[in-house]
């Protein structure tokens, strides 16, 4: 061994045998190949030959010098770095290399070779590839942990194979540079700042997509070393995170992105520095909570991560962010959801509360990225979402913003098709999601036009799509209109009609276009193209697309036969496909990409193409019905019971039989039809009868066969069928047969001859079908009918209770426990207002003496004769009836000049009447003559007495009642600016005089100067002028002080003479003017024009004013209502914020209920004197009327018990035949001028007596409730639905059917105590009342208008009160 030391030190260099030496005196080639048998006797040579190894130390150290590591040929560098490799292997552990320096410089030339690796196709790749093994396998880099420079090795090392590292490397490449790293940090000291970043570096988004081998490579790294390399990991993120030393590390932006990547490759690199998440997610600075919330949203929502589960605090922290103050923030938080919850089912419930309050976010993007993500969700999985996410979707189709709307009802309608029609998850989904069809079809009771458009596009794409075949598409139509609820059903029968009606409008203009051109023809076409505009979005921009169309229809032959074809009656579906792509492809531009005109022409199209409905479909759907009776048809499968299915499938048909008539014309729908008729069910034959009447009108020349046979069913019906089908009956041979007068006769002679008395159950029929004959051929048989209504329903019938009524203190009933005695007394009180209807005139007193026989049936409680023989359900009934009689006759011009102010005064206290449902089927009714303005505007007025209802849902339904007239008048004024002559029957605001009037004349108020009487007469007066109030048009504010103040210069019309009533109309007229006042900021400005009084209701004024009143109110009032001067801008301006003073009394916080009354603040407006408030006007005694209060405090009377002292002996007036003696004792038979009999407490028994055993115990006023009538059909004939109104036009909720009616003190009006609980109603900020006008959505309000039954029904022509037009 000595002797080889000797050989090494003495510096001869042993090569190995054949191998000569190798100098810079030898070419490059032999250079070369001298070097490769170097490099085969060393790969050949292990570590345990000691004198091998000996022997060739000095060559070893002479491969070393520097000759060779900076070599310029690239072939003898390799080779050297490859001896170099192998002799570490050989000499390991020890190196023969012992200067720092020289080893520095050995493995940063082996580094650089390493290069070579990149080129994979390169002839030497093999050998780089030695090379990187060997220097793996021996962890050769491991001897510079020693050095001080091994930083820079390390490092160097490091980038050079995270550059080289490419897609042609094979595995063994990859594992070898991954041991060759991992070597180094695990067994090594430290991992420096630099180390860390060149491995890190390629984690960074950026470097990961340009080099994705060297992010696996950076990947498998990390994984390999995760133990050993987090500490410096950790280290580098607490300089960054917590310290903010941003400097130690030119990767300190890239930190979120890091942590994230980090956390994807191993969670346990992350373990110290998630906590330093949860401190950043707090941070002050936006843009950092940002980064943060983000980095996080992508953890928790990855797929396979459990960081919510491993760190709840750090998942509690980051729920926290959706509360963010930073919107941004907010919004990703939201973003976030979606993923979160098809990655992570069990944190919905977590994320459900959070997702609850974002979905009231303030922000329209973070509501409609709410709904996104549930939605999202939703369509993946209906499993991954709950009820309440679902319900949140459901909030936001009411949303104030159209953007979210739209993507509410959107997702909730693929939700639907997905699981309900398509049933992707089976019938639990299905049942689970049933309630979207029903919302959707709700949001078309909404005011925009964009929301009803958009209802009728997912109604034909989603709910029943129009792709589908005929058969397929009507029995998905089947079982939809089968399953719908109440108020969907409306919505449909709505939209259809609103299609329908277009389509009309459509046809019209078409029409018009053909007339040759004129004056009047400009008009008339200008007056349609405005009519068409209002149903499509934004008026005001389609106006002129739509007279751009009407030229287009003038000029283009083509576009104008295709639109006449598609809004023909006979226009089939697939007719219809055709048509709309032939005119938009006429009417588009391939140049024109977004042409707004094109987009209007597809809206109107959209709307009025038949898409659902012809010939074809009609026989489909009367085929489905048939399998449901006949009982092959599969609706237990769908979930829906035979019975109901085929209910609901004869009034699907009835309500197309209104919108598509001629689609019913084929002998096999007539013969179906004729089959439903012979069935028992009474709803099916009556649906059957209907249809009969509108859609057979030719029946009688086309199909013959089907006459004769219908004929005798007919008459069957009109007979001895139902009372129902009676009806319909009668107003099918009417409609349909031209010889309709021998039927008529036919059916009348033996009905008049057999009314009998005695059988009272056998009665009901007979007088209905009597009834409509009156109705409808009054003069054909006058005297008959002046007879029988004389002696018979008058004398016999009216007059005499034969049957003793049940003894009960319930105020309602079933309709099936109505006696049969009082199911005839209505129909006949219902056959003389409809014989009175049919003649339309009063020149025979007939009108006089029918109103004063329905007002002593109001003031006797129902109970005309006053036996007390009735009981307390049927006199309810018959007050109903009688106040529901009053309102049609009202609807008459003839008959409502004879009502005298008293029975205007009965009739509106109905409205307050102790039974609840009487109180609601007279709203309703009353309701619906008002929206077809055909009652006059005083009638408007009854409402104000529902603000003292002490059900909360009646008087929530009486202002959406309010609120609906008072816009149906303001439109149809601005759309018809000629009826500025009848404006003060059409004017909202007109409608104040009329309501103090019932105020000043209501019975409650007794004690003029009464705090508590005021009060209530303040919260009536605010439930109208609040709504009236809302907007400032016109100045209207100054207009309603303006006619308030001309009040107090009149008396009462109805009693000028008395003072104490006239006081009592100066209160009330204090009252309303503080009202306006405190109110509005721009009362005190010059009002408009000059109110004109109701002379029935109001004296002249004091001072007679010499200005022209009539033409100052015509004048200022153009129906636009575009007259808005500078000054009156500003009022509207000034006005916003006034109804919203926090001051402002009864000030509500929610929409059915508001808070208390201001006790304190009411005592300071009502005891102000009249001289604070308003000049004291002539005539007022204030304080001598208050004097006489406890006077005159007597228990007022029941209605009806002095009435003998009142009848008149003249029985001259008495129009129903001398031999009525009896009839003639009770019925006042004074003329319209003299004084009806005193009023009592509209049925309520005196407070002496409501103390005692007539009231029930406390807390039943009105509040409890019983189970709905059985028979909702049954009710709806006792409630006066007559021949006027069909089951679809119906407005009474089943839910407040359910309501017990109990005698209520004071018309109903709970006790003070219980005011504070229900809150008073009057009074509600300005967004308050907006709010709640915005939202009708399933009231079941009459947001349809006229129904086309009714319309139907009376062949006779309807005379409104805003004749010679009516919308």
């Amino acid at each position: 061994m000595a002797h080889s030391k000797n050989r090494a030190t003495d510096g001869k260099i042993t090569y190995p045998p054949g191998v000569k030496e190798i100098s810079d005196k030898i070419s490059k080639e032999e250079m070369v190949r001298r070097l490769k048998m170097v490099v085969k006797t060393f790969m050949d040579m292990d570590q345990d030959s000691e004198e091998e190894k000996e022997l060739y130390l000095n060559l070893a150290l002479h491969l070393a010098s520097d000759f060779f590591l900076k070599h310029p040929d690239k072939d003898v560098r390799l080779l050297v770095a490859c001896c170099l490799a192998d002799i570490f292997r050989i000499y390991a552990p020890e190196a023969p290399y012992t200067s720092p320096d020289k080893l520095k410089d050995i493995f940063m030339f082996i580094t650089r070779q390493l290069k070579g690796l990149e080129d994979t196709k390169s002839a030497q790749f093999n050998r780089y590839f030695y090379l990187l093994e060997n220097i793996a396998w021996v962890k050769s880099y491991n001897i510079c942990f020693e050095l001080e420079d091994s930083n820079e090795i390390f490092t160097q090392l490091y980038r050079t194979l995270f550059q080289v590292i490419n897609n042609g490397h094979n595995q063994k490449v990859h594992m070898h540079m991954v041991d060759l790293m991992s070597s180094i940090v695990c067994e090594g000291d430290s991992v420096s700042q630099e180390l860390l970043d060149t491995v890190l570096v390629n984690l960074v988004p950026a470097h990961k997509n340009l080099n994705k081998q060297a992010y696996d490579l950076a990947k498998a790294l990390l994984k390999r070393t995760a133990q050993a390399i987090e500490p410096y990991i950790t280290n580098f993120f607490n300089q960054v995170l917590m310290l903010g030393k941003t400097s130690v590390s030119d990767l300190s932006e890239h930190v979120f992105d890091l942590i994230l990547e980090l956390y994807n490759i191993d969670s346990h690199l992350l373990l110290s520095v998630l906590p330093q998440l949860e401190f950043k997610l707090k941070s002050n600075d936006n843009d950092e909570r940002l980064q943060v919330v983000k980095l996080l949203a992508k953890m928790f929502g990855a797929k396979d991560s459990e960081l919510a589960s491993q760190n709840k605090p750090l998942w509690q922290c980051y729920l926290g962010r959706f509360n963010d103050i930073h919107v941004p923030v907010r919004l990703e938080c939201v973003k976030f959801a979606s993923h979160c919850l098809m990655n992570h089912p069990d944190l919905a419930k977590d994320l459900t509360e959070y997702l609850k309050v974002r979905s009231h976010d303030p922000e329209e993007a973070i509501r409609h990225d709410v709904i996104v993500s549930i939605v999202t969700a939703s369509k993946k999985d209906l499993s991954l979402v709950n009820d309440h996410l679902l319900n949140f979707v459901r909030e936001r189709t009411l949303d104030k913003r159209w953007r979210v709307r739209k993507e509410a009802m959107m997702g909730l309608a693929q939700i639907y098709k997905k699981y309900a029609l398509q049933a992707e998850a089976g019938k639990e989904a299905a049942k689970q999601i049933s309630w979207i069809k029903d919302k959707l079809l709700h949001i078309y009771y909404q005011n925009s036009i964009d929301d009803r458009l958009l209802v009728e596009r997912i109604f034909a794409q989603y709910l029943v799509p129009h792709n589908l075949e005929t058969t397929e598409r009507m029995k998905c139509l089947y079982y939809l209109y089968a399953t719908l609820d109440g108020n969907a059903v409306k919505a449909l029968n709505e939209m259809w009609k609103c299609q329908n009606m277009l389509r009309h409008h459509v046809k019209d203009l078409l029409d018009l276009i053909k007339q040759p051109k004129s004056d009047s023809y400009n008009k008339a076409v200008f007056s349609k193209v405005m009519v068409i505009t209002r149903n499509l979005p934004d008026p005001g921009k389609t106006q002129d697309f739509v007279k751009k169309l009407a030229q287009v229809l003038e000029e283009d032959e083509k576009v104008r036969k295709q639109l006449e074809t598609l809004v023909s009656p006979s226009c089939s579906c697939k007719q219809a496909e055709v048509c709309v792509k032939e005119i938009t492809k006429k009417l588009g531009s391939p140049k024109q990409p977004s042409n707004p005109f094109l987009e209007m022409v597809k809206f109107l199209l959209e709307r009025i193409a038949p898409v659902h409905i012809d010939t074809e479909s009609i026989s489909a759907l009367i085929k489905q019905v048939n399998k449901s009776i006949e009982g092959t048809a599969d609706d237990e499968d769908e979930g829906v019971p035979t019975e109901q299915a085929i209910r609901a499938g004869l009034e699907l048909l009835k309500v197309l039989s209104f919108t598509h008539p001629v689609s019913f014309h084929s002998a096999e729908t007539f013969e179906s039809l004729l089959g439903c008729l012979k069935m028992d069910d009474e709803k099916v034959a009556e649906a059957a009868l209907q249809i009969f009447k509108n859609t057979g009108s030719k029946l009688e020349e086309s199909f013959p066969h089907i006459k004769s046979v219908l004929l005798t069913v007919l008459q069957h019906k009109a007979k001895k069928g139902p009372p129902r089908q009676a009806k319909y009956a009668i107003h099918c041979i009417h409609a349909m047969f031209s010889n309709r007068d021998t039927h008529f006769a036919q059916i009348f002679e033996p009905l008049h001859k057999s009314l009998d008395t005695d059988n009272m159950e056998q009665l009901i029929t007979p007088l209905t079908t009597l009834g409509h004959l009156a109705m409808l051929a009054p003069e054909q048989f006058a005297a008959p009918l002046k007879s029988l209504v004389a002696n018979f329903i008058v004398k016999d019938l009216l007059m005499n209770d034969r049957i003793p009524g049940k003894k009960t203190t319930k105020l309602w009933v079933p309709d099936d426990e109505v006696s049969p005695e009082t199911l005839a007394k209505i129909q006949g009180l219902k056959l003389m207002v409809r014989w009175l209807l049919g003649v339309k005139n009063n020149q025979s007193k007939s009108g006089n003496s029918t109103l004063r026989m329905l007002t002593a049936i109001l003031s006797s409680d129902g109970d005309l004769t006053e036996q007390g023989k009735m009981g307390k359900p049927d006199m309810s009934r018959l007050r109903l009836a009688a106040g529901c009689a009053i309102l049609r006759l009202a609807q008459e011009p003839c008959y409502h000049e004879i009502i005298t102010l008293e029975q205007y005064q009965l009739c509106a206290l109905v409205i307050n009447d102790e039974c609840y449902q009487v109180r609601q089927a007279f709203a309703q009714k009353l309701h619906k003559g008002l929206c077809r303005l055909r009652l006059p505007l005083e009638y408007l007025a009854v409402f104000t007495l529902c603000a003292k209802d002490p059900v909360k849902e009646r008087r929530a339904h009486a202002r959406q009642c309010l609120v609906k007239n008072i816009n149906l008048r303001r439109e149809y004024l601005k759309q018809h600016a000629a009826v500025s002559e009848k404006l003060i029957s059409l004017l909202p605001e007109y409608v104040v005089p009329y309501a103090i009037h019932l105020l000043v004349h209501d019975p409650d108020y007794v004690k003029v100067q009464d705090i508590e009487q005021l009060k209530d007469i303040k919260e009536a007066l605010w439930f109208v002028l609040e709504i009236l109030m809302a907007k400032n048009e016109n100045n209207s504010h100054a207009f309603i002080r303006k006619m308030v103040e001309n009040i107090k210069q009149t008396k009462d019309g109805q009693c000028p003479d008395d003072p104490k009533i006239n006081e009592k109309l100066y209160t009330v007229c204090d009252v309303a003017m503080n009202i306006v006042i405190s109110k509005s900021t721009t009362y005190s400005l010059e009002s408009p024009k000059d109110p004109v009084l109701p002379a029935r209701y109001f004296t002249q004024p004091d001072k007679p004013k010499a200005a022209n009143v009539l033409g100052a109110v015509n004048k200022p009032l153009s129906a636009t209502g575009k007259l808005q001067t500078k000054l009156s801008r500003m009022e509207t301006i000034s006005n916003a914020s006034s109804n919203s003073n926090p001051s402002s009394p009864g000030r509500s916080k929610g929409r059915l209920e508001s808070a208390d009354v201001d006790h304190s603040e009411n005592e300071d407006i009502l005891m102000k004197s009249p001289s604070e408030t308003e000049k004291p006007s002539r005539g007022r005694k204030r304080g001598a009327a208050a004097n006489q209060d406890d006077k005159g405090q007597e228990s007022k009377p029941k209605r009806g018990r002095k009435k003998a002292a009142n009848t008149s002996t003249d029985d001259a007036e008495d129009q129903w035949g001398e031999d009525s003696s009896m009839a003639e004792a009770t019925m006042e038979t004074e003329d319209e001028q003299n004084s009806p009999p005193k009023r009592g407490r509209r049925g309520r028994p005196p407070k002496s007596a409501a103390s005692k055993d007539e009231m029930p115990s406390k807390g039943r006023r009105g509040r409890r409730k019983t189970a709905p009538p059985a028979d909702e059909e049954n009710e709806e004939e006792q409630e006066e639905e007559e021949d006027d109104e069909d089951d679809a036009g119906r407005e009474a909720d089943t839910a407040s059917d359910s309501v017990e009616s109990t005698p209520q003190k004071r018309r109903g009006r709970p006790p003070k105590s219980q005011t504070a609980a229900r809150k008073a109603s009057g009074g509600r900020s300005r967004a308050a009342a907006n709010q709640e006008e915005e939202s009708e959505e399933e009231m079941g309000i009459a947001q349809q208008s006229e129904d086309e039954e009714d319309e139907a029904m009376d062949s006779s022509p309807k005379v409104s009160f805003l004749s010679p037009e009516t919308p």
